[in-house]
């Protein structure tokens, strides 16, 4: 296996691209739901509202030039391509930093933060607050490889996140994630002691408590009540993708419109948005991350790794140093006290005002804040 990280240039065909456009033409659309709001899915006529943008104004060379702009690498670990921005920070003591993203986000919900990551006396900060961003597709996401055999779960993705970081020369390195990048970086967190010197977690996967349950504080509650209204009517997705991702990928693969509601969806549902997903997130910001889905067909393989690991992950306890920041239209919100039970080396808690599930995404500015103040807690 060669260890070698080459560099790489995002480049679509104009053929892939006027295929898009023909198909998005081409949709054989649905009829409408029966109820005036979103109760029955993402309504008919914003779909295609969106795709007839889709179709006639998005430019798709516009983010390709700026995610071509960065540094951006492959390199293969445990036989598979893996993708990755590296961006350095012009400050010599600027601190490693892997990101990792999750479903249905990708590399993009974390490009307006990583100037400000790694150039942080641009962006209102200190020499102190730099880092080094690693920035890496998932397997089967974006542009690394998908996966042609069973067993690439969250443990085995740590494992190559680690080695990754590693290869690039670093020898310490700091960890952050939400969504499954919360499971990948928690599995860090278990796995990689020698060499993960903390984490930030901005959706903590703990399970509330069964001792508090006679003693819930109201955040608690709320927390439940999320939790309830995430498996009564938010979480059919996942259902399908951790049991049967090919049935579905047969669809996404086939129609950008299918693919398209498949995650916009989620975008109403998790952001902070107030009804209107474009209240927290441009349209042109949404098509970005659908085309890291639509270009490289990635509906099937990004759907397997819930088929890989969704339930299945370790509950173990962490005891490196870990941060948490919980924004207020997060899927589950957890309290500091059942944080804790998991997370013993809890060094940094705080709720946030505003923000959802995407929060480098939807509040670029608070979620460097967060890991500003997070990470000097660990590093003084």
């Amino acid at each position: 296996m060669s260890e070698e990280i080459k560099p790489y240039k995002i480049h679509v065909s104009d053929a892939e691209l006027d295929d898009l456009k023909r198909r998005l033409r081409a949709t054989r659309w649905p009829d409408r739901e029966t109820v005036d709001d979103w109760s029955q899915g993402i309504p008919l006529a914003y779909v295609r509202e969106v795709c007839q943008y889709w179709a006639q104004k998005y430019d798709w060379r516009k983010t390709e030039a700026r995610l071509n702009a960065l540094p951006q690498f492959r390199t293969e670990i445990d036989g598979l391509g893996i993708y990755f921005q590296h961006v350095r920070s012009p400050h010599a003591d600027a601190l490693p930093l892997v990101l990792t993203h999750g479903w249905p986000g990708s590399i993009i919900e974390f490009q307006k933060v990583i100037p400000m990551l790694t150039d942080p006396t641009k962006h209102g900060g200190e020499p102190r607050d730099a880092f080094h961003v690693v920035c890496p597709a998932l397997p089967g996401y974006g542009f690394s490889d998908k996966p042609a055999k069973n067993g690439w779960t969250v443990e085995k993705i740590a494992r190559a996140w680690s080695a990754l970081m590693l290869r690039l020369g670093y020898n310490w390195y700091f960890a952050q994630g939400g969504d499954w990048g919360a499971s990948v970086t928690t599995a860090i967190a278990l796995q990689d002691t020698e060499h993960c010197h903390g984490i930030h977690l901005n959706m903590p996967t703990v399970r509330p408590d069964p001792d508090t349950m006679s003693s819930l504080t109201e955040e608690e509650k709320d927390g439940l009540a999320g939790l309830k209204h995430y498996q009564d009517w938010d979480s059919g997705y996942s259902k399908q993708q951790s049991t049967r991702p090919q049935t579905l990928g047969y669809g996404l693969a086939d129609s950008p419109a299918g693919q398209a509601a498949w995650v916009m969806e989620k975008f109403w549902a998790w952001t902070d948005c107030k009804g209107n997903p474009e209240n927290a997130l441009t349209r042109d910001e949404m098509l970005d991350d659908v085309m890291l889905y639509w270009i490289p067909n990635a509906g099937a393989s990004s759907a397997r790794l819930y088929w890989e690991s969704f339930g299945k992950t370790s509950s173990d306890p962490v005891r490196i140093p870990v941060g948490c920041s919980v924004f207020p239209k997060e899927i589950f919100r957890s309290s500091r006290r059942w944080a804790e039970k998991r997370y013993q080396n809890l060094v940094y808690w705080n709720r946030l005002d505003r923000g959802g599930h995407f929060a480098a995404f939807e509040q670029p500015n608070l979620f460097v804040q967060e890991l500003r103040a997070c990470f000097r807690k660990m590093r003084a």
